[in-house]
């Protein structure tokens, strides 16, 4: 079934392109957050598993895919105008569920902090509160790519680290999409790279305590970028969190074998489907670890 589509007005300021899939038996609507310098395909593979159980919503940020044509690139925009676009995605559509995936994550969480009374639970992916000595090392050498618009050297650089466990099919797909996007977009990548290079978090610890949302973090077990070990440190500073390892993953965790997507697919409708659950509370990871690993 293919998706209605719209452009979105969004405070007369953005024009976001939206994919809305209707499930005629579903009660409840999710919304999806793309990573850095993706589109709506990058969730090709977490939509077969969604839309037989939600309304699903897809969406590209104004400087990206399909919302590029409706918006002017004049300026970069902040991670937090990113969260005022997805909040106001939330109540357009009137969203109960939320599922960021990597950099996707910061304004997922900016958003969350905000306290939308929609949003009943929200599943955050390959996502860490910490710049771990991986990821500082790849952000610097992407920086550099970044303000050359070296799109192919970028392309190579992004498959040689957080996309090294992808199918060789995949790291294609990937670098043709890294190495062909406009200008502007390697603008926009490298002014958040540079402005998180300089903070001693991405994301933004203070913020965290507001958050009344209960969450889902889900890290792949390979994963040196964005650790299941380095994603722990949420426990300390949300009021409910909930943690799952997928094994024998990296970075793109659902991407890169059908075993991880299985894996994925349960921890996810495990948690969303699943009695909500309040007070300060940290589970471990090991309950949510319902598929074999290969």
């Amino acid at each position: 079934m293919k998706p209605a589509i719209a452009v979105v007005d969004i405070h007369g300021t953005y024009k976001v392109h939206t994919e809305f899939y209707r499930n005629p038996s579903a009660r409840k609507t999710i919304i999806l957050v793309n990573g850095s310098l993706a589109t709506t395909a990058a969730f090709a593979h977490t939509l077969k598993y969604l839309r037989n159980q939600f309304n699903v919503v897809l969406y590209d940020q104004p400087y990206a895919g399909q919302s590029k044509p409706h918006n002017d690139h004049l300026q970069p925009i902040s991670k937090e105008n990113e969260a005022t676009i997805l909040l106001a995605l939330i109540e357009h559509f009137r969203v109960h569920y939320l599922m960021s995936f990597s950099w996707g994550g910061v304004a997922a969480m900016l958003a969350l902090a905000q306290c939308p009374t929609r949003i009943e639970k929200a599943v955050i992916t390959s996502f860490s509160p910490l710049l771990n000595e991986p990821m500082i090392d790849y952000l610097e050498r992407g920086l550099i790519y970044l303000h050359a618009g070296a799109g192919d050297e970028l392309g190579h650089l992004v498959n040689s680290t957080i996309g090294k466990h992808l199918p060789s099919l995949f790291k294609r797909y990937n670098h043709r999409h890294i190495s062909s996007l406009a200008r502007h977009e390697y603008r926009q990548m490298h002014a958040h790279v540079h402005q998180v290079l300089h903070m001693d978090a991405h994301c933004q610890m203070k913020c965290l305590s507001a958050i009344e949302t209960p969450l889902l973090f889900v890290n792949g077990e390979h994963d040196e970028y964005t650790s299941p070990t380095d994603v722990r440190l949420f426990a300390h500073h949300l009021n409910d969190c909930q943690f799952s390892i997928i094994r024998n993953a990296g970075h793109f965790l659902d991407m890169e074998h059908k075993n991880a997507w299985l894996q994925g697919q349960t921890a996810a409708l495990s948690f969303l489907q699943g009695p909500a659950v309040s007070s300060r509370r940290y589970h471990r990871a090991a309950e949510f670890q319902h598929a074999p690993a290969l």
